[in-house]
């Protein structure tokens, strides 16, 4: 429910930002089924959407793919789209493939619960109907071939938004150049929650102190300090530095961007001597209420490799100069 939560929220803030650069944004929901064994399961899906042409486009994907019995399995995917319009561009088919990079909690009754983590290939049809105003209706289904974990076909229906009004009916066909970098320096200061993705008594309160720079156009560098919380599960605290692809909106009022990088950490719950190095991959909106301060949300996935993956929602206000 919090990925819920948290998709509207973004989804919605994101509506807020017209005019805004090019791009689609849209929001899924529907079904998952796998064959081994077969089950079904609710999926949802968050997807950006920016053109390439009359014929091509690109997407990048948070889906979240349920929870089935044994497993409960979620994703970032990036693809290749190519689609044709039809009926005066009301109507646009498309066919993508790509990659998906997976987090799987797999649970059994008679092992502890893992976090398995893995690379899957992806296919995807979609059709969407444009309608007069920036809204259009999507149905689309995606197979993913999931390497060590399962193999899944999902169906979707949903609802998208033209964060720009393209110069024609239909989808844009190519996204906005940027010249300047999206940001300078910030300093922010987080408070939130942690919830770690296996059963257990694992939500905690979360605090985080990052600085951001703009590097180029598309890139940002964050450094930070990070407070998981403290609770059965975990007692987690450290150092991380991430690279950001971002992209500003409504005259930088607002920007959005994912990150990646190292998190060099102390799990007191483990080993209070040992410095671990999961990876911590981040989505992040923020909206400048004046030419100095702003209000930041940021969403991370820590990607550890003893079975302690946590996520952890952050809001906080922040500083630039």
């Amino acid at each position: 429910m919090r990925y819920i939560i948290c998709a509207v929220m973004l989804f919605m803030l994101t509506l807020q930002a017209h005019p805004a650069p090019a791009g689609e944004l849209s929001l899924l929901g529907g079904y998952g089924v796998t064959n081994n064994p077969t089950e079904k399961a609710f999926a949802w899906q968050v997807q950006y959407m920016e053109g390439l042409g009359n014929y091509f486009a690109y997407s990048l994907s948070y889906l979240n793919q349920g929870h089935f019995i044994s497993h409960h399995r979620d994703g970032n995917a990036a693809n290749l789209w190519v689609r044709t319009n039809l009926l005066d561009r009301q109507l646009s088919l498309g066919a993508g493939v790509g990659a998906v990079f997976y987090y799987d909690t797999k649970l059994s009754a008679n092992a502890p619960p893992r976090d398995l983590h893995g690379w899957g290939g992806m296919a995807n049809v979609a059709a969407t109907w444009y309608t007069k105003s920036r809204w259009f209706y999507q149905i689309q289904g995606y197979w993913i071939k999931g390497d060590k974990s399962f193999d899944s076909l999902s169906a979707l229906a949903g609802i998208g938004y033209q964060l720009d009004a393209p110069p024609t009916e239909g989808p844009d066909v190519k996204g906005t150049h940027l010249s300047e970098r999206t940001t300078d320096n910030e300093l922010t200061a987080f408070g939130g929650e942690t919830v770690v993705n296996i059963p257990g008594d694992g939500h905690s309160r979360a605090i985080a102190l990052e600085y951001r720079r703009g590097l180029w156009r598309f890139i940002e560098w964050t450094a930070g300090a990070l407070y998981e919380g403290r609770s059965s599960l975990i007692d987690r605290y450290g150092l991380t530095t991430q690279l950001w692809l971002a992209k500003p909106f409504l005259h930088d009022r607002i920007a959005l961007g994912i990150g990646l990088g190292p998190y060099f950490a102390i799990d007191r719950r483990v080993d209070a001597k040992q410095v671990r190095v999961p990876f911590i991959f981040s989505t992040t909106g923020s909206y400048r209420i004046s030419q100095d301060w702003l209000i930041r949300a940021t969403w991370d996935r820590v990607i550890t490799r003893y079975d302690r993956d946590t996520d952890i929602f952050l809001g906080g206000i922040g500083y630039r100069f």
